[in-house]
């Protein structure tokens, strides 16, 4: 793969302690980029913020926040924002699966709080640091998870029936609609959007999850592709020439590829946007 050259760079990027994430963050941080960590586990925050001082030397950072928050979502947002003079890419890939139906603090089901309502608040509260270093980019990982489900305004949240991998492919579905609306938002900003499927990675992901679905994953796993290689979408959209001007799209092997029909519900996307808007608190 052609490697851009990030040099000056400031890239912020969620979930990036392990997995694709922090293959990731690496791959960027030997391009030149800066990178700036949104972490929970200090340990292994830790761990990687060496890992990206061995790929670059640029002074990468760490910030600490439970994304299934909206509190932390916001303060950790701001923490950043007057933190960075600049902001060139945010990758919003923070994601989880939840084997039980449970609730955060705000009263949100833990899978929509953490797989999408983390991407739009965290995006929004540096929609103005973003806006200002353009040309900028935001990458949000999604996945082919979201095929054969489909969005129920009445139920969201999956308080009616609740299914560890539903409310997951209902999250990724939700991240393909909220990134077609970020797009046209930013429309004639220079700021571009794009989701992505990194394919099914051998990561930590889904061992939390807890009871047979752990086991299932984990039997999965022996059959999926490695984290570098589930990581190369991201790069791409991140730092490659090639896309500089292309938003709106879902990608899939580092090409634009054409999602569900639900996932290209313009009319969803404005109503998902009204209703994380509504939740978080900030202005529609």
């Amino acid at each position: 793969m052609h490697m851009a050259d990030l040099q000056g760079k400031v890239v912020v990027i969620t979930g990036a302690t392990s997995g694709i994430g922090a293959v990731a963050a690496e791959e960027l941080a030997g391009m030149g980029a800066r990178i700036v960590l949104v972490a929970r586990d200090k340990g292994r925050a830790e761990a990687e913020l060496t890992r990206l001082r061995q790929r670059g030397a640029a002074a990468h950072s760490v910030h600490y926040a439970d994304l299934s928050r909206l509190d932390e979502m916001q303060r950790v947002g701001g923490e950043i924002a007057a933190a960075e003079p600049r902001i060139d890419v945010l990758i919003n890939n923070a994601g989880a699966l939840f084997g039980q139906r449970t609730l955060t603090a705000d009263g949100l089901e833990m899978t929509f709080a953490t797989n999408h309502m983390s991407y739009f608040v965290l995006t929004e509260m540096l929609r103005e640091r973003l806006a200002a270093s353009a040309p900028a980019r935001v990458v949000n990982t999604s996945s082919d998870a979201h095929k054969g489900v489909h969005i129920d305004f009445e139920d969201l949240q999956s308080a009616k029936r609740y299914r560890a991998f539903g409310a997951y492919s209902l999250s990724k579905l939700l991240n393909i609609l909220y990134t077609r609306e970020l797009a046209r938002s930013f429309n004639g900003k220079g700021v571009t959007a794009n989701s992505l499927h990194p394919g099914f990675v051998a990561t930590r992901f889904g061992d939390q999850s807890g009871g047979a679905f752990a086991t299932v994953i984990r039997m999965a796993k022996m059959f999926a592709i490695t984290p570098e290689k589930g990581a190369e979408t991201i790069v791409h959209l991140a730092s490659s020439d090639a896309v500089a001007n292309v938003t709106g799209e879902y990608f899939y092997k580092c090409r634009a590829t054409t999602p569900t029909k639900d996932a290209q519900d313009d009319d969803a996307a404005r109503r998902l946007w009204a209703e994380s808007a509504k939740l978080a608190g900030i202005g529609a």
